[in-house]
């Protein structure tokens, strides 16, 4: 009796034991927003920032900060040669949106950055603002009447990337072409360039 009593005190004391053991930390890994070859899109503590995984050597370029509330909702990444050099087009969207009573604003701004990797050099900049507001006008004075009015307003100029790794940015009054310039590693206008020549 007297081995039972302490076989089931010991088991007793160290069954506690035994299921208190700290389970192994694992390490918070955040979602790559996008992934592309050796480099992803990552947004952490508020940054979004540009990793390039370099034979176990990991480079890092910040894109943008931002405030509290806002955070990018997508990204992607688009490697392609222009003049023989490799380059990576980085773009992601930013939304939000703006309520009164009578006033709807849903914004969305599209950046796109350019980068030589092998340089860590940004070679091109854009940021293209669509906004579509709906709004409640009235009719009378009195506000016994309203329509809904729905318009679109864009900003900035819309980005594309030709086949050949050149640079179209268009908009209703202008419509640009931007070369690579691999000596000084930057775009640089069509017309600029063949001025030079």
């Amino acid at each position: 009796m007297k081995k039972i009593f302490l076989f089931s005190l010991c088991a007793f004391l160290a069954l506690p034991m035994m299921a208190q053991k700290k389970k192994p930390v694992t390490a918070k890994s955040t979602p790559a927003l996008a992934k592309a070859e050796n480099v992803t899109v990552e947004f952490i503590k508020n940054e979004l920032y540009l990793f390039v995984n370099n034979k176990g050597k990991k480079d890092t370029i910040k894109l943008k900060s931002y405030s509290e509330p806002l955070k990018p909702a997508t990204a992607t990444i688009t490697p392609f040669t222009a003049k023989g050099v490799k380059l990576h087009s980085v773009s992601w969207t930013e939304n939000t949106v703006t309520q009164t009573p009578e006033r709807t604003e849903d914004k969305t701004t599209t950046y796109t950055e350019i980068y030589n990797l092998a340089t860590k050099g940004k070679a091109f900049s854009n940021a293209q603002t669509t906004t579509k507001i709906k709004e409640i006008q009235y009719l009378d004075k009195l506000k016994n009447a309203s329509q809904t009015v729905e318009k679109n307003r864009s900003e900035g100029l819309i980005f594309m990337l030709t086949p050949q790794g050149d640079v179209n940015l268009k908009n209703k009054k202008e419509d640009r072409t931007l070369i690579y310039n691999a000596s000084s590693n930057i775009y640089q206008d069509s017309k600029d360039l063949a001025k030079k020549k």
